[in-house]
This record gives C-alpha cells, structure tokens and sequence, in this order.
C-alpha cells in the first residue's frame, strides 16, 4: 500500500508556552502527511469536492511516546492500511529522524456532500491507493 512522507519545521505558532508542540497539532500534521498523498495519487480535495463528495475523518487514535519542540526538524509519515467501499484506513506517525514521537490510526470516509451518506471510492483511487508503487 501508498506511504507518504512529509519534513515539517516547527514554529511558534505549533507549541504551548513551554515550547512543546501542542498535542492537537499533530493531528494536524497527520492531515497534511493524508493529504498529500492522496493528492501524490492525483485525486487533491478540490478534485474531490467539485463532484459533489468530500472526505472526512471518521475515527482517530492516537499515542504520545515523546513531544516535539520549537524549531525540530520532523517528517509526517502517511500509509494506507487499508481500502474499504467508502473508507480508507492509514498508519501514521511523526518522527524526528529515526525517533517515532506520536503514532497512530485515522480512518476517513468518502460521503456524499449534501447528504452526509456513505459514497463509493472510485475504481481509480481505490487502485492507486492499493499499489505498492512496485
């Protein structure tokens, strides 16, 4: 399956008081390590939402193992785990250098953007996602 690597910088406006990046944002680096990939397999979010579907996020876990600072060099790692009829399931962590600081699981949903309802992943996406690049 796909697997996707994104370097991030630390700044400021990514940490608490103390210098720590704030627990919340590593969602965030999550979402950008996702994004990017699917956007790597040429299906980017706006492609998404102008037919009338969009992504969202459906269930997330997370585990802490070391905080990041102001200014550390990290890279968002994103894989696909997992493709279901409407879903895919992805591995991710955040390391600095060969150190995994934060892991975990995020799974999204394809749904039908005035509905709400469950759509289909395309045929496309779904083999893109699938392909190990071999």
């Amino acid at each position: 399956m796909r697997e996707f690597s994104l370097p991030i910088r630390v700044y400021i406006e990514d940490t608490d008081a103390g210098g720590i990046v704030y627990y919340v944002n590593y969602l965030k680096f999550f979402e950008r390590a996702r994004t990017e990939l699917v956007r790597s397999l040429g299906h980017g979010k706006r492609a998404v939402m102008d037919d009338g579907t969009q992504f969202v996020v459906s269930k997330a876990e997370i585990h802490y193992r070391e905080p990041a600072r102001l200014d550390d060099d990290l890279v968002a790692v994103a894989s696909c785990s997992e493709v279901g009829g409407a879903t895919i399931d992805f591995d991710q962590k955040v390391l600095r250098d060969e150190t995994v600081l934060v892991e975990g699981s995020v799974r999204i949903a394809l749904i039908d953007s005035v509905t709400g309802r469950p759509k289909r992943l395309t045929a496309d996406l779904r083999a893109a996602l699938m392909n190990d690049g071999d």
